[in-house]
Order: C-alpha cells, then structure tokens, then sequence
C-alpha cells in the first residue's frame, strides 16, 4: 500500500512544529510548572488534532483509532504527571502510561496471534526486570513488573500484526511495530536512569523516542481510511 506522506504529512505539521519547541525551549525539569507541563504536552495535544482532523465519521466508523485518541488523552496526563515525579507523582504517571498501553493493546488487536513474537517479548521483557529489580524497592517491585507485562504485551501485538511472510503488511503495521518499540526504549531509558544508573543525555533519549513513538501510533490509526480509499479507487 502506498505511503500516506502526501496526505498525511501536513495534517502532521502543527506535531513537528511543538515537538521543535519542546526541544528549542529546553526547559529545566528542576522547577516544574504549569508552564513546562504544556510545553511538554503540546506534541501529544497535536496528535489529538492530527486524528481529529481526519473527521468524527472516520474516528465513528474506526473503533481502533477511537481507543489510540483516548490512549493519547491517558498519555498527556502521563506527561503532566511526570513533570512533578519529584513531588511525589511517578506512580500516577506510571497508571496513566498503563490505561494507554491496554488501549493501544485493544487498538491492535489480537489477530494475528503470532506466539513467536509473543515469546521473544516475554523473555525480553523478564531480561529487563532482571535487570531492574535489583534496584527496586516497594511499591515499584510490583508497579514496574505490571508496567513492563503492559507494555510488553502492547509491543507483542503491535509487532504481531507485521506478518511479513505474506504481501498484507502495510506501512500502517509497521509504523505501530517501530512507534511501540520505541516507546519500550523511551521506557527502559526511563526506568534504567530513574532506578539504576545516570543514563548520559537521558532527557534527549527519553522524549526523541517518546514523541516519536506516539506520532508512529497515531499515524497507524489512520490506515483505515488510505485502505478505503485504496479500495474505492481499485
């Protein structure tokens, strides 16, 4: 299926233009603000509006692009959550990137089951608590080992969908695939300088991939309507 850049890409402009600013202003996460938290929310509203733009017939006829938008509301709570994870608010932003990961599951669906994928996951994902659990101390022994089987299973079925034996995968699969493995590194990033170690230019990693990841999510939300039109032109 042909590349949606043409009709996409401009609906993506208002994104890339507030991730610019995220990026540009920089601002420090020592003293956070209301401020700061629009700042960093602003590309996640713009996602809003990019599957927003694309009617409320399309986001009414698509269940799955109906749950990646509510997915994106649960994200930008995540966002404000974590700017005060200082004063106290990790854990709510760990619950609000959860409820995200479960729709996005839901968004992806569970066919095709692809076990291959789901086992490579599980033992990725048990490699990772390995690695974290060490450093963790109640209650996050628990909250990081139910965040990383929702994750884990969110990436399985994203990754599920990119059948490349047959000729039906479509760029729309694969923007899911890469968008839910990059939100595993901005993640792991996360847990790894949070828990264990400074992770040098950690701020950078985290919020790169973040962003990109969630353009890579929304952007799959989209297919429906191209293969629509795809149809209608055959």
């Amino acid at each position: 299926s042909h590349m949606p850049v043409k009709s996409e890409g401009p609906k993506l402009v208002p994104f890339f233009k507030a991730t610019c600013v995220y990026f540009v202003l920089w601002l420090p996460t020592s003293s956070p603000s209301w401020f700061s938290a629009l700042i960093k929310c602003l590309p996640i509203f713009c996602l809003w509006v990019f599957l927003l733009a694309h009617g409320i017939g399309f986001l009414g006829a698509h269940s799955s692009a109906r749950k990646i938008l509510a997915g994106l509301i649960f994200s930008a709570l995540g966002d404000a959550f974590l700017i005060w994870q200082e004063q106290g608010y990790f854990s709510h932003g760990l619950l609000m990137f959860a409820i995200t990961h479960i729709l996005y599951s839901s968004a992806f669906g569970m066919k095709p089951l692809n076990l291959p994928a789901g086992l490579v996951i599980t033992v990725a994902s048990g490699l990772c608590y390995a690695l974290l659990y060490p450093y963790l101390s109640a209650p996050f022994t628990y909250l990081v080992a139910v965040y990383i089987a929702l994750i884990g299973f969110m990436g399985w079925r994203a990754i599920a969908g990119v059948q490349l034996a047959n000729d039906l995968w479509t760029w729309t699969k694969l923007s899911a695939c890469l968008g839910a493995m990059l939100f595993m590194v901005s993640d792991l990033t996360i847990a790894v300088n949070k828990f264990c170690f400074p992770v040098p230019h950690s701020r950078v990693i985290i919020m790169a991939t973040y962003y990109a990841a969630q353009m890579l999510i929304a952007l799959s939300a989209v297919e429906c309507q191209d293969a629509d039109v795809s149809r209608k032109r055959a």
